[in-house]
Formats: C-alpha cells, structure tokens, sequence
C-alpha cells in the first residue's frame, strides 16, 4: 500500500519575502520614492505631501525581513537596525511635528531647553535654526546621495570587470590599463579634481564617486570573473549558445553575489565620509537643505566652545553611527558567509 508523501511545510511569510524578487519589489518601493523626493522635489510638485508614503510601511517590511534573515549574526543586526534607523527617519520626516530647518528661530539654544514655549530636544545652531530638524532633514541627502553614488560605481565597475575577466585579451588590457590610471590618483584628490571642473552638486558627487570607485570594484568582479569563468555551467551555458552579455549577467554575476555585497557595505560607509568631506570642503551639497556636512563645516568655529559643542558633535555623531551601521552590516554577512 502506497504512503502518501507529507505536504510540504508552508513557508513563512518573511521567507517568502526574503526571496530575491520580493526583496527587490519592497527595496524599489522604498528607495524610488525617496530618491524622486530629494533629488526632483520641485519637479513632483504637490505629489511631494503623499510621495513617502508607500515606502514608509515597506521600508519598516524590508528591515523585519533583512532582520529575520540575518537573525544568526547579532553584528548583522545592529549594523541593519542602525542603517533602517536613519532611513525611516529621511522616509518620515515630511510627517513628523518638526520646526521649518532653514528658519531662523532662538539663536544659541542649548539642549534640552525651553523658550518661547518651544522645547529644543538638540537645542539651535548659531542661526537659530533647530537642529532636531535639521539632522532629521539633512540625513535625507547624505543617505540618498550615498547610496545612489554608490549603486551608479558598482553598476560601471561591475560590468567593467565582467567585460575585463570574462573576455579577457585586448578587452581586459584596456579596461585595466584604464583602471590602472585611475587608481594611480588619491581618491580625494581626485574627487577635488572633478568637483572644481564640474562644479559642487548632488549629480556630479556620483560623477566623481564612479570615477574614484568603479576602479577598484572592477578589479574585485574582474579577479571573481576569472575564477568563476571555468566552472562547468559557465561551459554549459557557453555550449547552449548564450550569449556572453548573458552569460555574464545571468550565470557569472549572480555566483558571485557574496562578496560584492560584502564589499557595497563597507563602500558605503567609505561614500558616506567622502560627501561629508567634500561638503565640509565646499565642494559637495549646497545650501540651504540641511545636510550633515555643511552642519559641522557651519559649527567648527563656534564648537571650539564647549558650551556649544553640541552643534558639531551631533551631525559628527549621527554621521559615525550611518557609517557604524554599513560597516557592522559588512562585517556580520562576512561572519555569516564564513559559516557557511
């Protein structure tokens, strides 16, 4: 008598989300929104008042995912929360009771404070502006300038390095002779360089953060492509007739996922302390919008006070744990990845 086979367990509703195609769906929902926010704010016009609402309940699904997912590292997890936390608060802050960030208010309020009927919970800048707001606010452009810069390297350096390790010959003596001439600058040299040419703005940050970084993220997806290129479904897809753009999108890329994604990670954390230098320097994100490295370039001189040391070390602080997030989030998938 034949025994019938157990039902497979159904899967949970987060693994279910955990899968590539969800995942995808949810960041999409999430990161689009906010990029059309900031970077085309007057182009949407009045759809900026509902614009962030969608990404809100998919940005807070997206990180019970990635923490279900990840729940084995507990670095893993801090590094994720930190980073959601700063992205939920650049998702929300259209919707939170904050005071206008570029309007002048009680110069030199100090933390904690209470004037004119109005708590400052981070007290005011030396223009009188609230800094709650303006942390709040300026964590929008670091974030979205960041990662954008950041995506736009790895797609150049990526398909760099497939073109240089998989077809190889003249292909790869070009690309790297190339590579090879870019890496030869100092990055913040460079960055100087292309910023005084093109001159200080969110759209010519990810100019010069893909020239400064493609390089060396095509040399890692070109030494990953050699290794990968002679395994058996490489020469099985190659004797099914692909094609090699396919090939290298489709079989290669995918197999070496892991340690790219470690590596984005830490890039990250890299860009992030890149645009808030080049801020500091003038050379990054204009006023008025608040951002976090024009708030510490406006307080060097007044935080030699310790009395008002306050409007350097929040931005200073709120910088450090983003980057604190990427670089734990790095390190708890490597710890993962060795496990496995």
């Amino acid at each position: 008598m034949a025994v019938a086979a157990e039902p497979a367990p159904a899967r949970s509703l987060f693994a279910r989300l955990a899968q590539p195609r969800p995942a995808l769906a949810l960041l999409l929902l999430m990161w689009v929104p906010l990029v059309a926010y900031v970077m085309f704010n007057r182009q949407i016009g009045d759809l900026r008042e509902v614009v962030l609402l969608p990404a809100i309940p998919a940005a807070l699904l997206l990180y019970a995912v990635a923490v279900w997912s990840w729940r084995e590292s507990t670095i893993a997890v801090i590094g994720v929360t930190l980073v959601f936390f700063w992205l939920l608060l650049a998702l929300s802050a259209p919707y939170l009771p904050l005071l206008d960030p570029n309007k002048p208010v009680a110069p030199f309020v100090t933390p904690f404070t209470e004037k004119n009927g109005v708590f400052y919970w981070l007290g005011t800048d030396t223009r009188g502006r609230d800094m709650l707001s303006r942390t709040i606010w300026g964590c929008q452009r670091v974030i979205v300038w960041g990662i954008t810069a950041t995506v736009v390297a790895y797609f150049v350096g990526a398909m760099l390095g497939l073109i240089a390790g998989y077809l190889g010959g003249w292909w790869d003596q070009v690309v790297s002779f190339l590579a090879n001439v870019l890496l030869s600058f100092p990055v913040m040299i460079l960055f100087i360089l292309i910023l005084n040419y093109l001159g200080p703005s969110g759209f010519n940050i990810v100019i010069a953060v893909t020239f400064s970084s493609a390089p060396a993220i095509m040399r890692i997806v070109r030494g990953l492509a050699l290794d990968v290129k002679t395994r058996d479904y490489i020469f099985a897809a190659q004797t099914r007739g692909e094609s090699a753009l396919r090939i290298m999108v489709i079989e290669l890329l995918p197999n070496v996922r892991g340690p790219l994604i470690v590596d984005a990670c830490l890039r990250l954390g890299y860009t992030t302390v890149a645009i808030t230098t080049l801020t500091f320097l003038g050379l990054g994100l204009q006023p008025p919008d608040p951002d976090w490295g024009l708030m510490i370039k406006e307080a060097s001189s007044t935080a030699l006070l310790w009395k008002f040391s306050y409007m350097l070390l929040i931005p200073a602080l709120s910088v450090s744990s983003l980057i604190l997030g990427f670089n734990l989030m790095a390190d708890g998938l490597r710890e993962m990845s060795l496990r496995d």
